[in-house]
């Protein structure tokens, strides 16, 4: 009977470090994760500062200029969109181009967060650029042409809209 309750003691005592381990790394990735916001939003302002170009904050840290208003409808986020786009990183190095791309902006799209948060602030027939800190990008996993953590900006032209 005492080895039975040995064993049930030393198995009590693994799971409970495990559970420790695994609540430390959440907030150690919780603390990385606030870091990054922070040094994306200083990039970001020091970006918009250096090129004189006045932009709005989000409560979710995107950033947007509005550089032509349009005239149409707005995006709902069960809309599918048309847009032309370029993407770009704060270097100026061009990663993506696109022309006519259509995409949901639901929740569920294919799509990064910046895109589903910012599209919807323009109208059909307008012009938006998009400064998007890099957890509403790709986060820490690098891309092709694009680095770990990297901010990304986006001039997107709202073509179409159904």
């Amino acid at each position: 009977m005492k080895k039975y309750l040995l064993l049930l003691f030393v198995a009590v005592i693994g799971i409970s470090s495990c559970k420790k381990s695994s609540d430390d790394s959440a907030a150690a990735n919780a603390a990385t994760a606030a870091a990054q916001a922070v040094t994306d939003d200083n990039a970001i302002k020091n970006y918009l500062t250096v090129n004189n170009i006045t932009a709005t904050k989000d409560a979710s840290g995107l950033y947007y200029q509005i550089v032509t208003p349009g005239a149409g409808a707005y995006p709902t986020a069960s809309s599918i969109v048309t847009v032309n786009y370029t993407g770009a990183l704060l270097d100026g190095t061009v990663f993506d181009t696109g022309l006519s791309f259509q995409t949901a902006i639901s929740a569920n799209a294919n799509i990064i967060q910046g895109w589903k948060t910012g599209i919807p602030f323009i109208n059909k027939g307008g012009r938006i650029k998009l400064f998007i800190p890099s957890a509403m990008g790709y986060g820490a996993t690098a891309q092709t042409k694009i680095p770990a953590n990297s901010v990304l900006i986006f001039t997107i032209d709202l073509i179409g809209l159904n």
